[in-house]
């Protein structure tokens, strides 16, 4: 249970009545899309038909069940059980499940069955689960990233699968077989070795030889290129760290998210809003991230869970409040007459497209607030 001062508190408790007031007429106009971005009026488009195995599809879902915890407000539990249905396209599509399936089921399907046990639900992620362990490499000891397009793309695995691993943790203690959670664990550790620098940087993509597992080299994926720090990058990693923690409480693994998350701290920029890349100069775009912000957020504040020591907890809160109250105060939209919280998420440096909504930044900024509340479901 995290400890805030008081005041913090209160603002927390302010924040989220505002959030609230917003969803729940958010919720009652868009209970039949799974939202990505926002059209340019400022709505919710719909991805059902336009990719049904889109990663981030799961994230809609992840709001109404934390909302519906919080509220008990039926029209959460209604949006979430259509989107969670509506997967069922995407599980029974086996080219188009991915690494990314903890994140598709883990905030529908999980999150159902916590708060239900609802049996439908346990089936749905017991799939996703079996799909993601037969990623598994076993000479590289890594879960492949994405599936082949125009090349063969077997050898690659990214920093971003560290946090689909709670999907496999969750399928051992359900099942009582320890195979899951001993692929998950290989996958940490080898992300550990070679996706994390003596400086605590993370690499997006690393490549093994996918024959012999022999390491070859990474890629500079979603970041400004080869060698820089994408943000979200690191957040996925502090985070997925801590949860693999949380999970085998393997201490290595709290060391390495304690590592990449005074990395991160050491980088937030004067104005707590943090850019696509920490590497990027004064001479060269410096467009902003909500989704960084919130995702490392998150992870702070699990790592303050975990560590038994109160003056460094202290440390991570008060990062994770800084990046939190940065985004309240000057990139949240609290309007009704839009669907989004946050307005400058970037997916990557080199697209086309800067600074708008995206569902995730909105998923992990209501998850930080609710932490932070002690009321949040852990859906990891």
């Amino acid at each position: 249970m995290l400890k805030i001062a008081d005041n913090e508190l209160q603002w927390v408790s302010n924040t989220l009545q505002k959030v609230e007031k917003k969803m729940h007429i958010v919720a009652n106009r868009n209970i039949n899309k799974i939202p990505y971005t926002t059209t340019i009026d400022g709505k919710f488009d719909d991805w059902t038909n336009k990719d049904i195995a889109w990663w981030t599809n799961g994230f809609w879902g992840g709001i109404m069940w934390q909302l519906y915890k919080l509220t008990k407000e039926p029209i959460y539990k209604e949006n979430a059980e259509v989107l969670e249905k509506k997967l069922d396209r995407n599980l029974m599509l086996a080219d188009k499940l991915d690494h990314d399936n903890g994140f598709k089921w883990g905030p529908t399907a999980l999150a159902n069955y916590s708060l239900t046990g609802n049996q439908e639900s346990a089936n749905r992620a017991m799939l996703a689960a079996c799909n993601l362990a037969s990623r598994f490499n076993l000479n590289g000891k890594y879960i492949r990233a994405w599936n082949d397009d125009s090349t063969n793309r077997s050898g690659l695995a990214i920093v971003d699968c560290l946090m689909n691993l709670p999907l496999l943790y969750w399928a051992t203690k359900e099942s009582g077989d320890p195979r899951f959670s001993q692929i998950a664990m290989a996958h940490a550790f080898t992300a550990q070795k070679y996706l994390v620098r003596s400086n605590g940087s993370v690499k997006h993509i690393i490549e093994f030889n996918p024959n012999t597992g022999e390491y070859l080299k990474s890629h500079g994926g979603q970041g400004l290129g080869h060698g820089s720090s994408w943000t979200r990058g690191q957040a996925w990693a502090l985070y997925g760290f801590a949860l693999s923690y949380h999970h085998t409480k393997e201490e290595q693994f709290l060391s390495t998210a304690k590592q990449v998350a005074h990395y991160f701290i050491s980088n937030i920029p004067e104005n707590n809003l943090i850019p696509i890349d920490f590497s990027a100069s004064s001479d060269q775009p410096m467009w902003q991230d909500d989704s960084a912000s919130t995702i490392a957020a998150c992870g702070l504040l699990k790592i303050a869970k975990l560590t038994g020591d109160p003056e460094e907890s202290e440390i991570f809160i008060s990062a994770a409040l800084k990046l939190l109250h940065a985004l309240t105060e000057q990139s949240c939209n609290f309007a009704i007459d839009t669907d989004n919280l946050l307005m400058r998420c970037s997916a990557a440096y080199h697209e086309s497209n800067h600074e708008y909504p995206i569902i995730y930044g909105d998923y992990f900024y209501l998850e930080a607030l609710l932490t932070l509340s002690n009321q949040a479901l852990f859906l990891w």
